[in-house]
């Protein structure tokens, strides 16, 4: 049986392909088109997966979509209502033609775009195979499906579905149950968003940035939240006082009461970031956690269940997942490593799947999201096409020399373009399209982040590390193969009168790993599994034999603001485009300082102000 989920038409867009109830294919539609965070239908990705997978429509026995646009559009109308006739008139001008034409008949448009994909096989019957499954519930099956829980608690916490933004239920067996949710406008994630607004970084997609300037700041403004701007109740339930906000009505995520409030002006993104700044963002960090923590024990104890499943774009959130951890409230934890929209494409098919249809799940010890590893992937022969196509020298070795050359090059300092086997499904490189370092030097994490990422120069890198060594080298609750979780690194030290200094705190973290490690002393981990990446594995051990540390600066293969890197043109820009010393694709390693001048092009470096 043959499944497409597809997500779609508000951010981060995919689509996956479930034969029999496995995830054999799931892509973004951004690593193909380049266009960071794509709403539109995943045409080229579904393109892809169905040509290499050789399917047809009459293969397909159903495609799901992943939320309801009818009911998307009954909250826009009701908000609007509320709200009218005075507040709201300028964002009813501008979205209400754009529903009427085109979102309010997305089913019609979804029927054509798979029409023209599935080579015409007529609406009605592409009508006659599509399902539409409820936000929230596809976001609460990626994360229960695809884990290993026989049993399972679900928590769901995103920006908005049709409604809800946050639901609690149980999974048992095949089946789901959403037993509360929490309705919009009351949001942890539209919270968190703005402030990721206020604090000039893009929403949907700042968080990110959010979440790494906290640990700069003291949460000084955590009372002044909690007692203006969120209620929150005793098991976890909130309701944000709208006074501050103006996502319901307006154009921008924040109103001049909420400037008013914090006494700090909104910052553009081209401003100096200040303590205040980060003191707001350890302040809306240590909210969202006091929040999570409380929706945790109130779930735990209606449900009973011993085991937690966390997906919705909030659950990206690592520190958060990281504290829910050591309060010791569930026994076992799973994060959806895409839980984003994205996730939902999965989500959506298997909700049709295991309880719509009602397919007996044959649990395994590891999950089905296979390391994530779940994208393209391209021959050797393909590679040295494009290779020869631009005129590249290259070499060709065996995985075994690869190993112990690049190892020894990263230990001598140089960077590396890594690109092997199938893309990584979800927001984070996961060692098949990932930029590679060393993590000991002093001046490692200013220089990706300045001279390789061409971004803000706080931004904390994450360590991928041997499975084996992993309890050796950080203080964790789990192993944690999706970065899904920050743990504390076990030799980190900082005197605490340098603490709070701003981003020059950076300079004084002493830890063998110090480019790895977050001025808090935590790092977002990596646990590298041989059986699931050997080669991945073989080079961290071929490094750690000469350094005698198991484990390298892992960070997604591209540089600000473009997506990560999908196919081996997409790598040869990136790498002839920054510093990046080597690249190594599958069997081919091509060194910088080799290659003709003329193709090397500082280009991505451009306009670009580090803040």
């Amino acid at each position: 049986m043959i499944i497409l989920g597809i997500s779609a038409y508000y951010h981060d867009s995919a689509a996956c392909i479930l034969k029999d109830g496995e995830i054999i294919y799931s892509l973004h539609e951004e690593r193909l088109t380049r266009i960071k965070h794509d709403k539109d239908f995943p045409r080229e990705a579904l393109k892809l997966g169905l040509s290499k997978y050789s399917i047809n429509f009459d293969d397909i026995d159903h495609i799901v979509f992943f939320d309801k646009p009818f009911l998307k559009f009954e909250r826009l109308l009701e908000t609007y209502v509320f709200y009218s006739p005075f507040l709201g008139y300028e964002s009813f001008k501008k979205s209400i033609p754009i529903w009427i034409k085109e979102k309010i008949f997305q089913k019609d448009l979804i029927i054509k775009e798979l029409n023209e994909i599935l080579k015409n096989p007529g609406k009605k019957r592409i009508n006659e195979k599509l399902i539409f499954s409820e936000h929230h519930l596809s976001h609460a099956a990626s994360a229960f499906f695809a884990s290993n829980f026989n049993e399972s608690a679900i928590i769901t916490m995103d920006g908005v579905g049709e409604w809800a933004t946050t639901t609690f239920g149980v999974g048992k067996n095949n089946k789901i149950k959403i037993l509360n949710e929490i309705k919009y406008p009351h949001s942890l994630g539209l919270l968190y968003s703005a402030f990721t607004y206020f604090l000039g970084f893009e929403v949907n997609s700042g968080e990110y940035k959010l979440m790494g300037l906290a640990p700069f700041g003291k949460a000084k403004y955590f009372n002044l939240i909690i007692n203006k701007v969120i209620n929150v109740k005793e098991d976890g339930s909130f309701i944000l006082n709208q006074d501050y906000f103006n996502y319901s009505v307006g154009l921008t995520m924040t109103n001049k009461k909420f400037s008013e409030l914090f006494g700090i002006k909104k910052r553009e993104p081209s401003e100096k970031i200040d303590q205040n700044h980060m003191d707001l963002a350890a302040s809306i960090q240590k909210v969202l956690e006091y929040v999570i923590i409380k929706i945790c024990k109130h779930v735990k104890n209606i449900t009973k269940m011993k085991n937690l499943c966390l997906s919705g774009g909030v659950a990206l959130n690592c520190v958060a997942n990281f504290k829910i951890g050591l309060e010791k409230i569930f026994e076992n934890i799973w994060v959806q490593p895409a839980s984003g929209d994205a996730g939902s494409s999965i989500g959506s098919a298997m909700y049709v799947y295991y309880h719509i249809l009602n397919k007996e799940r044959n649990l395994k010890n590891e999950d089905r999201m296979k390391g994530c590893y779940l994208g393209n992937n391209y021959s050797n022969v393909e590679i040295e096409k494009i290779l020869n196509k631009f005129d590249i020298k290259y070499t060709s070795m065996s995985d075994d020399k690869i190993s112990k050359i690049i190892s020894k090059e990263i230990s001598e300092g140089k960077i590396i373009g890594w690109l092997q086997g199938k893309s990584e499904f979800g927001p984070r490189a996961l060692g098949a399209r990932s930029i590679l370092a060393d993590p000991r030097p002093v001046d490692m994490q200013k220089k990706l982040n300045l001279k390789i990422k061409f971004r803000e120069s706080f931004r904390p890198f994450a360590p991928s590390i041997m499975s084996e060594h992993q309890k050796n080298w950080f203080d964790s609750f789990n192993l944690n193969q999706y970065m899904s979780f920050v743990s504390k690194t076990k030799d980190f030290k900082m005197n605490e009168e340098y603490r709070y200094n701003g981003f020059k705190s950076l300079d004084y973290i002493q830890s063998k790993i110090k480019a790895v490690t977050h001025v808090d002393g935590t790092s977002r981990v990596q646990t590298v599994y041989k059986n699931l990446n050997p080669k991945f594995h073989n080079l961290i051990e071929d490094f750690y034999k000469i350094t005698g540390i198991p484990l390298l600066i892992n960070t997604s293969f591209n540089v600000r603001g473009e997506p990560i890197v999908e196919t081996p043109e997409h790598a040869l820009k990136c790498f002839l485009g920054t510093e990046l010393d080597y690249l190594v694709m599958e069997n081919f390693v091509i060194k910088k300082e080799e290659q003709n001048k003329n193709l090397i092009t500082a280009k991505y470096s451009i306009n670009f102000k580090p803040d």
